[in-house]
């Protein structure tokens, strides 16, 4: 009798013991599971909202920002990319028709729809960016200087600097400029397949860039998409036109409508529409360009005289880069700023938004008439052309030289497309050659 009682208890003790370690196995799995998984998120379904973690979920992948990850960090914030992200039934059929939300501010994700043990799906976020376009790159400089002084070249390496409007006469058409003088290293863009480099952000708040190249090259016949007479003649007061009237005219008005395309713009014309045309709708078409054609029959004053025929003729863009160092973003004559058609400003003569650099923007960059500088980012060891007339003395432009100094010519010279991007645009990068500025 002893010994069949001490058998029972033997056995009750065997059986709290297995219960026990049951327990202690079930809580390490617990825990290791959650060790994997640590982010908890509330998912909204169509029936009730449950706490699932994401291992719960069966997340076969995760990613942000391309880069494969195990989990989110709570201290971020980020955004769902819908469109990469997929689920598919455990025999790997496709979710038809899936929509996928998530929340950023309360951690909500919902799936829909949604099966839990059959469900699998892959993932990808994006770290939230709050900066879009103008506000994006001006994130990325701790030092924002002016200048007043225009008379000297600007030869200094200014990484991490960016130059903004000294007052209202620096203003362009639409409000505050920033712009990149000297030798910054951090003004990169890549765009449409092509290297560019910010000159500034207009008052609108787009980006307006030159054409850089294929690859990031800054120097070398790379850096243009080829060379061109700016005009077939430059025996008239019209072939200082970017478009032009009647040759030969006596008036002003019909020597400097825009009726016909300069040789330049022919070259432009057909390079952005081999190149650039399915990005149309990246490129702001308001920020135009400005072939200042205000006349002087002067070489010391401007005085809206002349600019028809032969008539021997100084240029607005003479006296401000040239004679007075007091170059302007501003655009004073409505005909002279090349907008598209569509544009709600300028003359709207333009088949595509895409131009050329003014002279006024080479000086604020760091150039200087007749001054070389080979340490500023305009610089390429070409000639090239701005956009901006100087006389019409035999119909001369302004054009950036070899050495870097600011001239003009009626020569051959090489062609630097420029465009403006949007203000609105999301942008990743920071804005260097191995990381250049890129739309998100």
């Amino acid at each position: 009798m002893k010994f069949e009682i001490l058998k029972k208890s033997h056995l009750k003790r065997n059986i709290i013991i297995g219960v026990v370690a049951v327990l202690i196995i079930s809580a390490i799995v617990l825990n290791f599971t959650r060790a994997k998984y640590r982010v908890t998120q509330s998912i909204p379904l169509v029936n009730g909202t449950i706490n699932y973690s994401l291992a719960d979920l069966n997340i076969v992948a995760l990613y942000i920002d391309g880069v494969e990850a195990e989990e989110l960090d709570s201290n971020t914030t980020y955004t769902l990319d819908t469109t990469n992200s997929t689920c598919t039934y455990k025999d790997g059929t496709t979710i038809d028709n899936l929509t996928l939300n998530y929340d950023s501010d309360t951690g909500a994700f919902s799936i829909t729809p949604y099966t839990t043990k059959e469900t699998k799906c892959t993932l990808y976020f994006d770290e939230y960016n709050p900066y879009t376009g103008r506000d994006y790159i001006l994130s990325h400089y701790d030092t924002i200087l002016t200048r007043n002084d225009f008379s000297t070249t600007v030869t200094n390496t200014t990484t991490g600097t960016i130059y903004k409007s000294l007052d209202e006469t620096q203003y362009d058409n639409d409000g505050e400029v920033y712009y990149f003088a000297g030798n910054p290293t951090d003004n990169w863009v890549r765009f449409g397949g092509f290297y560019w480099r910010i000159i500034r952000i207009n008052g609108t708040g787009s980006i307006r860039m030159i054409y850089q190249g294929t690859s990031a090259n800054t120097n070398g016949e790379g850096t243009q998409i080829g060379t061109s007479l700016f005009n077939d003649s430059d025996s008239d007061n019209a072939y200082v036109g970017y478009m032009y009237g009647t040759v030969g005219s006596s008036n002003y008005e019909t020597t400097h409508s825009n009726i016909n395309n300069s040789k330049v713009k022919e070259v432009i014309d057909q390079w952005y529409q081999i190149n650039l045309l399915d990005y149309t709708n990246y490129i702001d078409i308001n920020a135009g360009f400005c072939n200042d054609r205000y006349p002087s029959t002067s070489n010391t004053s401007s005085n809206g005289l002349g600019g028809a025929g032969t008539n021997k003729t100084y240029y607005a863009p003479y006296f401000r880069v040239q004679i007075n160092k007091t170059p302007s973003f501003k655009c004073t004559n409505n005909n002279d700023l090349f907008t598209a058609s569509d544009a709600s400003n300028g003359n709207k003569a333009l088949l595509y938004s895409i131009g050329l650099i003014t002279a006024d923007e080479t000086v604020y960059s760091g150039g200087v008439y007749y001054v070389e500088n080979s340490d500023y980012c305009l610089y390429t060891r070409q000639n090239y052309w701005t956009i901006s007339p100087h006389s019409a003395l035999s119909a001369g432009m302004y054009y950036v030289g070899f050495t870097g100094f600011l001239n003009w010519t009626i020569y051959n010279s090489g062609i630097r497309p420029v465009i403006n991007l949007r203000g609105d645009l999301e942008l990743v990068g920071s804005g260097t050659a191995t990381d250049p500025y890129i739309v998100s």
